[in-house]
């Protein structure tokens, strides 16, 4: 069987993601960021997604998603209530999953040109 080695149309390409690190194209990142297809947000101050704040969103929302993925580290967890709302409020669909579910799911989404922001939440 002959294997082709496939690159996305997009510039960042998640090559998995757990707790504590991701992979970004050829970079490992172990601290907290946001993705789309074309942009990379380092840094991102989040530590714990159960406490994630409508005004954490802001740069997430600045890129204008559709949908929002929140990895929220190895385990699944939920932002206050509030949080969600304010996606919503925005008309903006809001999606908590482990990092490892989002890396996948955000390739997904990032390949069919849906305007998908991930939201990585890193123990790092």
């Amino acid at each position: 069987m002959l294997l082709h080695l496939e690159h996305p149309d997009f510039e960042f390409f998640l090559r998995g993601a757990d707790g504590a690190s991701a992979n970004v194209n050829e970079r490992t990142l172990t601290a907290s960021f946001v993705l789309t297809p074309d942009t990379l947000i380092e840094d991102w101050p989040v530590r714990d997604v159960r406490t994630l704040r409508a005004s954490d969103l802001e740069p997430l929302w600045a890129l204008q998603p559709e949908l929002i993925l929140l990895g929220s580290g190895a385990t699944q967890a939920f932002p206050p209530a509030e949080t969600m709302a304010a996606c919503l409020s925005r008309g903006i669909g809001l999606e908590t999953m482990t990092n490892a579910a989002a890396a996948r799911t955000f390739n997904v989404l990032a390949s069919e040109g849906r305007r998908v922001v991930a939201g990585f939440v890193l123990a790092g």
